[in-house]
C-alpha cells in the first residue's frame, strides 16, 4: 500500500492520510500497516460480548504494557468518534480474525457479516507509534526495511488474571546493535500508551523464545552478529489470552494488520 502523504487533496478536498489508510481498507487492502500513514497512532483490536467487557476492561487495567486501551465503543455501536469521525469498526481494519471456542474459524476483511448488537470494541495502542520515533532518530526497523510483518512471540510471562482472561504475554522484537538498543529504550519510554520501554533486551530463551526466526505471529526478520534481539510487549496479547480461555465468540485483528486512526502519535508522548 502506498504510504500517504500527511494530507492528500482528492477533488478538492483535504484528506487525511489515516482517513485514506482506512478507505483502502473499505475497498480491501489486506496488507500490513507498517509504515503506513506515518504519524498516525495505529491500534490493536479486541472485540467481545458485553457480558465479558467488564472483565476484558479490569484486565487492561492489570496489564498496561501489553494492553493499553486508547479507545472503546459503545456496546453495539461501531463507531469511535474520539479516533475518527468516519470510523466504522466493521470495515476498516485490513484483515480481521473471528474466534469461536478459541480457535480463529475465520480472516475476513471486513465483519459486517459477524457483527452482533451486543458487541464492545476494545482498541489497543500499537508499538508502530513508536516506530515513527524511533525512525526520526536513524534507527533502523528491520521489518519496515524488509517489507514484512513485526515478528511477534508467545512467552513464559504470565499476565495479571482477570475472569476468564490469563495466559502469557506476547511480545515483538526489532533487532538492535548494542548503543541504538540503548537508545531505543529511551525513545521507546516516553510512549507509555503505546508499550512504552522493552520488557526484555537479549537472551530469548529466558522468556520462552526458543527460536527467535521462528516468530508465533508476523514474519521472521535476520538478526545480525552484531545485534541483539530487543522484546516489547504487543497488543496481541489478547489473541493468546483468547485463545487460553477457549471464549465462546471474540474478534480480533489479524497480527500486523492494524486499525490506522486520526490521532497523532505525538499526542501519546509523556516528555
Amino acid at each position: 500500500m502506498t504510504v500517504f502523504a500527511a494530507v492528500q487533496r482528492t477533488g478538492g478536498e483535504a484528506v487525511l492520510r489515516s482517513v485514506e489508510a482506512r478507505r483502502a481498507c473499505r475497498n480491501g487492502m489486506a496488507s500490513s500497516t507498517a509504515g503506513v500513514a506515518n504519524g498516525f497512532v495505529q491500534g490493536n483490536l479486541a472485540i467481545l460480548p458485553e457480558k465479558l467487557a467488564g472483565a476484558f476492561h479490569r484486565f487492561c487495567q492489570l496489564n498496561p504494557k501489553p494492553c493499553p486501551i486508547i479507545g472503546m465503543s459503545d456496546v453495539g455501536d461501531p463507531r469511535i468518534p474520539a479516533l475518527g469521525l468516519d470510523l466504522d469498526i466493521r470495515t476498516d481494519v485490513p484483515r480481521y480474525r473471528v474466534w469461536r471456542d478459541g480457535e480463529v474459524t475465520d480472516e475476513p476483511t471486513d465483519i459486517m457479516n459477524h457483527w452482533r448488537d451486543d458487541l464492545v470494541t476494545f482498541v489497543l495502542g500499537c508499538s508502530f507509534s513508536f516506530e515513527e520515533a524511533l525512525l526520526d532518530e536513524g534507527l533502523p526497523i528491520r521489518h519496515i526495511e524488509h517489507n514484512v510483518r513485526v515478528p511477534m512471540y508467545r512467552t513464559n510471562i504470565a499476565c495479571s488474571p482477570s475472569g476468564p482472561f490469563e495466559g502469557p504475554m506476547v511480545v515483538s522484537m526489532r533487532p538492535f546493535k548494542p548503543a541504538d538498543a540503548i537508545r531505543a529504550v529511551q525513545i521507546t519510554s516516553r510512549f507509555p500508551s503505546v508499550h512504552g520501554a522493552p520488557v526484555h533486551l537479549g537472551h530469548p530463551h529466558s522468556i520462552g523464545i526458543k527460536d527467535v526466526a521462528k516468530p508465533d505471529y508476523g514474519d521472521p526478520v535476520p538478526v545480525a552478529d552484531d545485534e541483539i534481539p530487543v522484546f516489547w510487549a504487543c497488543g496481541v496479547t489478547p489473541q493468546a489470552v483468547i485463545a487460553n480461555a477457549k471464549l465462546p465468540f471474540a474478534i480480533t485483528h489479524a497480527p500486523g494488520l492494524m486499525l490506522v486512526t486520526d490521532l497523532r502519535n505525538r499526542q501519546l508522548a509523556v516528555l
